[in-house]
């Protein structure tokens, strides 16, 4: 398994993960061709590729010294395999390389699996957010420290 920048290339098979991963929360086509293509500047896409195919990709935003991991999506068939662990080693490995101190991210109350998947990573809960979801879920925001020194 390959973890790498996506390209244009990627972007069906990106969308079709967007579909199967989040359903009506799904970014569209053009949202992510977009992304893809560079011209959300602060947005960088990842992929894990397998002799060609496409098992997962992620999305993370940084600005100055704060990296936001928005998306993580593995398919079905490939969950429990190392896949969401690649893909979030290599956010954090972009978010040192742009300079940023912390990774921030937002996750379910109710998703238990996520929230042990992240502390398991060394992730922190730091704030909660009332009624962030469209069903009025709350968020947990969690944070991991990309330097060792903090």
């Amino acid at each position: 398994m390959t973890v790498r920048p996506a390209t244009l290339e990627d972007v069906d098979a990106i969308s079709a993960s967007e579909a199967a991963n989040l359903g009506a929360d799904a970014w569209s086509h053009g949202l992510v061709e977009e992304g893809v293509a560079g011209r959300l500047p602060t947005v960088h896409y990842l992929v894990a590729e397998e002799d060609g195919r496409l098992l997962g990709h992620a999305v993370a935003s940084v600005v100055a010294d704060v990296a936001e991991l928005q998306r993580i999506a593995v398919l079905a068939d490939h969950r429990r395999r190392g896949v969401a662990a690649a893909l979030l080693d290599e956010v954090v490995a972009l978010a040192a390389r742009a300079g940023a101190d912390r990774v921030l991210l937002e996750v379910r109350e109710d998703n238990e699996p996520a929230l042990g998947f992240y502390a398991a990573h060394g992730f922190v809960e730091i704030d909660r957010r009332p009624r962030y979801y469209r069903d009025d879920a709350t968020a947990v925001v969690l944070e991991r420290r990309v330097r060792m020194d903090q």
